[in-house]
């Protein structure tokens, strides 16, 4: 089968397309030919080689993707050969067919098209971090840093969805505004004097959930935003650059800082991720949540995938079809 494949940490050119070994699946887990896989941050994080979970090369990228059950593992249950499911895949996404423990595959209801529920690992993140993390209240004010992003995007309408009042998204690029309005956020800020703007938005009250992927200089200027009884939930350092804080405000104020990890559920705690798959796919079929698609590229165009996304000039999802 093709796949690409990291050979070395770097630069997007370091993706190789090449014939790799057909896949074969252990007693726990399914084969599964992929329709299209998902690009997500960790994944140019990893072919850098600068993410705590990448693998030395060489590897193949890629943590979850949709296609057709093609063989199952001897002790496998509860699926069946021709299913259609979206996967956390066993190792790389980023080939024509992958593996995946039947623990993190999950049947896709028939109404949904295999692009609805291909940003999974996106899907998952932008509902835990609003439901187990952040403990959404109805009417809640709700920052969303990266809101044009694939999780970003997501958490603004899940927000929304979930009875959050409002909503406000940070992007980078002013060009985005228009399209996080259209998915429902309320306010869209620059990054500049986000946490001014923040309190000016609230009357000086701040907002009761912050969203950050970005941590660095944004984490900190927004613990300046942060209402009392506020929760920040950090799910990411796209940034490069840890975010720091006083903790005296936490207990003076009743704040929160969490952190949440999709990664870190799916190899301690898999099983826990089933519920939150199936009140998503609920979400996608009810039409309160879209995945934004950006881009779509062929699986052997990974490169320019990945320079795309390390652009951010992108907005939503990066799709790749083998």
């Amino acid at each position: 089968m093709k796949a690409i494949v990291v050979e070395q940490n770097g630069p997007p050119e370091n993706l190789r397309y090449q014939e790799v070994p057909d896949p074969r699946p252990k007693a726990d887990e399914v084969l599964v030919r992929t329709t299209l896989t998902s690009l997500n941050y960790a994944d140019v994080q990893a072919r850098r080689g600068g993410y705590e979970a990448g693998s030395p090369p060489p590897f193949i990228p890629g943590l979850d993707a949709v296609g057709v059950v093609e063989a199952l593992g001897a002790d496998v249950t509860g699926l069946k050969l021709g299913q259609r499911v979206a996967v956390f895949t066993s190792g790389g996404s980023y080939a024509e067919k992958v593996l995946a423990k039947a623990v993190l595959a999950y049947p896709v209801p028939a109404k949904l098209p295999d692009e609805a529920v291909s940003g999974l690992t996106a899907l998952v993140t932008a509902y835990n971090i609003l439901t187990w993390a952040a403990r959404l209240q109805k009417n809640e004010t709700v920052l969303v840093h990266a809101a044009a992003g694939g999780v970003g995007s997501l958490a603004v309408q899940m927000a929304k969805a979930l009875g959050a009042g409002l909503v406000i998204g940070t992007v980078g690029d002013t060009a985005k505004a228009d399209a996080v309005r259209r998915l429902g956020a309320d306010e869209v800020l620059g990054y500049a004097d986000f946490a001014e703007q923040v309190l000016k938005l609230t009357k000086q009250q701040g907002a009761d959930v912050i969203l950050d992927s970005v941590a660095g200089e944004v984490f900190n200027r927004g613990m300046q935003c942060l209402a009392p009884f506020g929760r920040m939930v950090v799910y990411g350092h796209a940034s490069g650059q840890a975010g720091s804080f006083e903790t005296r405000p936490l207990h003076r104020q009743s704040k929160a800082v969490i952190g949440y990890s999709s990664g870190h559920y799916r190899r301690s705690r898999p099983a826990l991720l089933r519920p939150t798959v199936e009140a998503v796919f609920a979400l996608l079929q009810a039409g309160q949540v879209r995945l934004l698609v950006g881009a779509r590229y062929r699986l052997e165009q990974a490169a320019e995938a990945h320079a795309l996304m390390e652009s951010r000039r992108s907005t939503g999802k990066i799709l790749l079809y083998p």
